[in-house]
């Protein structure tokens, strides 16, 4: 009697809907979701984070287009999607407050409210490519290896991204 009461509590616990695999058809990052397909039937408005709450504060990973990802329903819902694993991904995004994160093929966003890292390192190469100082012959007029902070500008730009 035991067997048959523990047997019938596995079989009532056990989910109808698992996880599956499917292939990513397209990725919508404002709003934070992506359609796949298993090959038999297309999904759309999968969530990439399974809570959406309407708040900014959230990761998302967002799967790279053609690339395999599972998925699971909540409550056992087919509508009702979210991206549990990716074999790809294509970037990430990560706010917390005023505090957003971005990276992807095109580098690296920080932003703390209205700052970036891009904003903040532009400004200080360019304060520095504007010194002067005074000698005992008067002011320098040149900055000398002014071509060394060109080129770590330009490195800089190409790895961050935003203003």
């Amino acid at each position: 009697m035991e067997k048959e009461l523990h047997d019938a509590f596995r079989k009532l616990k056990q989910r109808d809907v698992d996880t599956f695999p499917v292939k990513v058809l397209s990725v919508d990052k404002s709003a934070g979701t992506c359609k796949v397909t298993d090959d038999e039937l297309e999904y759309t408005d999968v969530r990439l984070s399974a809570v959406i709450d309407g708040n900014d504060k959230k990761i998302y990973l967002f799967p790279k287009v053609g690339s395999s990802v599972l998925v699971s329903p909540i409550n056992e819902d087919l509508k009702n999607l979210y991206v549990e694993a990716y074999s790809e991904i294509d970037g990430l995004d990560l706010k917390i407050e005023g505090v957003h994160f971005n990276i992807d093929k095109d580098g690296f966003l920080l932003k703390k409210e209205n700052e970036t890292l891009k904003k903040l390192m532009a400004d200080l190469i360019k304060a520095i490519k504007a010194m002067k100082f005074t000698t005992n012959n008067g002011p320098t007029i040149n900055l000398v290896n002014i071509a060394d902070f060109i080129a770590l500008e330009n490195r800089f730009n190409q790895f961050l991204k935003g203003n």
